[in-house]
């Protein structure tokens, strides 16, 4: 007996491998999968589950973690600039949608009483599905998103007057009510006061207690128990555990450790979310849908556009683009979760008929199914609409807020470890105002430099979810300093995954790591045994009087055969053979003309370094043009930049003509 749990798990999830790959091939969300594995495991399928109320509380701990990872992405700050939306836009959405779907229901001669519930069950969103395809497809941090994020957040509280409310409707009601909403007042400022103190002064002094361990199961251990505890807080007070799993994710959020934390719980939401939305499959009565078809079609479109219309109605009234309000309505315009379990507190307590159940459990079944094409379409048909001569006004919106707030850095620098390497390469780009972003696991490093505004994350650059949030996929560089060479290995091949075009440069303590690195993805590998030994003969030859441009012109060529000969360990390609010149350090370099420096004024023909040295003036860049072909009569201007082909050496003789009057390199 104690085994049937496990045996239905194995099927759950071998029966959703099947299926899940199929809508791989043919280009279909997975989470439209995982419904129909429900449905073919479930009472109406194959009869294949026995525990289904297990299934059912894996499923809860999937919405608990999949509200914790939101709130650990989203912040408290970032709730706090949103509160309009959770109290104004939640209130009317819900208060317009209630109104609405009670009076049509009421058309048909059903009670106000059982109307008004009706009210309150199609007026709930499903926070789990739409929040999961929002995390998917990046949109979390959109306006639209932003937007549907804080209707869900006062669906999710409003549930509970709903819940005191039903006894009511059903003539059952022991307590007064005055006193319920007292109670639940006390409670909200109980839940408030206890987010802010824990998220200020609890939870980042024992996350860093914790991080110093440098402990991964510890670490994962105390996210887990912090996510599941304050959930469980919560529902003492009567609030939902998903509620109280996402007020557990924005305490986190104010750490340090919150990208360390999303990145380390990812995989588990993962796996239990996929069981609630078995779950929900399993709830479909393919018998009642078979016998009223038309009904349940009819009764689907009109929730739909009721729906997709008052929420972006709603939107549009606190002053949002028509494009924005296209997007939240039809992204809220399914029938939520919470509904399951407001309408089997109708049915037990007489207020909802069997029929009216079964009928809305088959609507909500539906439109959580038509949820991800819905949002998929969404953007298209937002930009077909805005085709239509609809007055600028509209379209712009009462307050001109842009569509997206919040954009991504690109082209920066990501630096992995700050140690003596790492803070090196980060002092090169602020010297060259490179904009950066470092990430570290130790935890007194993260919060000294936070302390002193450095932008850098606690967290293992090894996560997929960890480097997504430095930026990875729009990045130019990656500089990776760590010693541990699996760990660089890992992050290299994860990297190149995440970004084709990105530069990796790997620093490495061993000449035989070079070659794994390459083939993993590495640009450039920096063996530390190879420079130690090149610094070391360096200093003797200094010694023993050898002319410095000499030393730097064997340094030069030794890095470059050497370099080109530990490659040749790893590819094996014919362009490489055939090869038979060998130009050692040449590359690329840029130079800044400042104020004040000798070359302000000069031709580019007047420039003896360009003949003389070998130098070969490749562009110039001014403002934000570039120019490529350079007559000899142009003449050089303050913060013109030159890019210059040449040997290191060569170009580091040219830094007297470049100085200021006060002899800096620097502008």
């Amino acid at each position: 007996m104690e085994y049937e749990l496990l045996k239905d798990v194995i099927i759950l999830f071998a029966l959703s491998i099947v299926v899940i790959y199929f809508f791989h091939r043919v280009k279909l969300p997975a989470v439209i999968g995982f419904l129909l594995t429900g449905i073919l495991a479930g009472p109406d399928g194959f009869q294949l589950i026995s525990e289904m109320h297990d299934i059912e509380v894996l499923s809860e701990m999937g919405v608990i973690l999949l509200l914790f990872t939101i709130g650990i992405e989203f912040s408290l700050k970032k709730l706090i600039e949103i509160k309009n939306i959770v109290l104004i836009g939640g209130s009317l959405q819900v208060l317009l949608t209630g109104l609405l779907a009670m009076f049509i229901v009421w058309q048909f001669e059903l009670g106000l009483n059982e109307s008004i519930f009706v009210g309150f069950l199609v007026s709930l969103s499903s926070t789990a599905i739409v929040l999961k395809i929002l995390q998917e497809k990046g949109e979390v941090m959109t306006l639209h998103g932003k937007i549907a994020l804080g209707i869900l957040i006062f669906q999710d509280i409003i549930i509970v007057p709903m819940i005191l409310v039903t006894p009511i409707l059903a003539g059952q009601n022991t307590n007064p009510l005055g006193t319920e909403v007292l109670h639940l007042l006390i409670k909200l400022i109980g839940v408030v006061l206890f987010t802010i103190i824990s998220s200020k002064w609890i939870v980042p002094h024992l996350l860093f207690r914790v991080a110093k361990t440098q402990s991964r199961e510890l670490f994962l251990l105390t996210i887990i128990v912090l996510g599941f505890a304050v959930a469980w807080l919560t529902s003492i007070f009567g609030l939902s555990l998903a509620l109280g799993a996402f007020i557990g994710g924005l305490i986190i959020s104010e750490s340090e450790y919150s990208e360390q934390a999303f990145g380390n719980i990812i995989p588990f939401r993962d796996v239990f979310t996929s069981f609630f939305f078995v779950s929900v499959g399993m709830l479909l009565d393919l018998d009642y849908i078979l016998s009223n078809p038309l009904l349940v079609l009819i009764v689907t479109a009109v929730v739909i556009f009721s729906k997709t219309f008052i929420s972006g109605m709603v939107a549009f009234l606190l002053g949002y683009p028509f494009r924005t309000t296209i997007l939240l309505g039809l992204t809220l315009s399914q029938i939520g979760e919470f509904s399951f379990i407001l309408s089997k507190i109708g049915l037990d307590s007489g207020l909802f008929s069997t029929t009216s159940y079964q009928l809305l459990l088959s609507v909500t079944v539906i439109t959580i199914a038509l949820t991800p094409f819905i949002i998929n379409v969404a953007p298209r048909f937002a930009d077909l609409v805005l085709r239509l001569p609809i007055p600028e006004k509209i379209k712009s919106g009462l307050q001109n807020i842009p569509e997206i707030e919040e954009r991504p850095e690109k082209n920066h620098l990501i630096i992995i470890g700050y140690g003596v390497n790492g803070k090196n390469v980060a002092l090169a780009a602020k010297f060259a105002s490179i904009p950066h972003v470092i990430i570290e696991l130790n935890p007194e490093t993260v919060k000294t430099e936070l302390d002193k505004g450095e932008k850098i994350y606690y967290g293992d650059a090894a996560q997929r979810e960890i480097l997504q949030h430095a930026g990875i996929s729009s990045a130019l560089i990656l500089v990776i300093t760590i010693p541990s060479p699996a760990d660089a290995r890992m992050i290299t091949s994860q990297a190149r995954q995440m970004n084709p075009n990105v530069h990796i440069i790997v620093r490495t303590r061993f000449i035989q790591d070079i070659k794994k690195l390459h083939e993993l993805g590495a640009d450039e590998v920096i063996p530390e045994e190879f420079e130690t030994s090149v610094e070391i003969f360096t200093r003797v030859l200094a010694k023993y009087m050898v002319d410095e441009n000499k030393i730097e012109e064997l340094v030069g060529k030794v890095r470059s055969d050497s370099y080109r000969m530990f490659r040749s360990l790893s590819i094996q390609d014919d362009r490489f053979e055939k090869l038979s010149v060998r130009l050692p350090d040449i590359d690329v370099h840029h130079v800044h003309v400042c104020k004040g420096s000798a070359v302000v004024g000069k031709p580019v023909g007047k420039l003896k370094f360009l003949s003389d040295d070998g130098i070969k003036l490749l562009a110039i860049k001014h403002d934000d043009s570039i120019q490529t072909e350079i007559p000899e009569n142009r003449k050089l201007q303050e913060n013109d930049v030159l890019f210059l082909l040449g040997s290191r050496r060569m170009i580091s003789k040219l830094s007297d003509q470049f100085k200021t009057p006060d002899g800096s390199i620097s502008c």
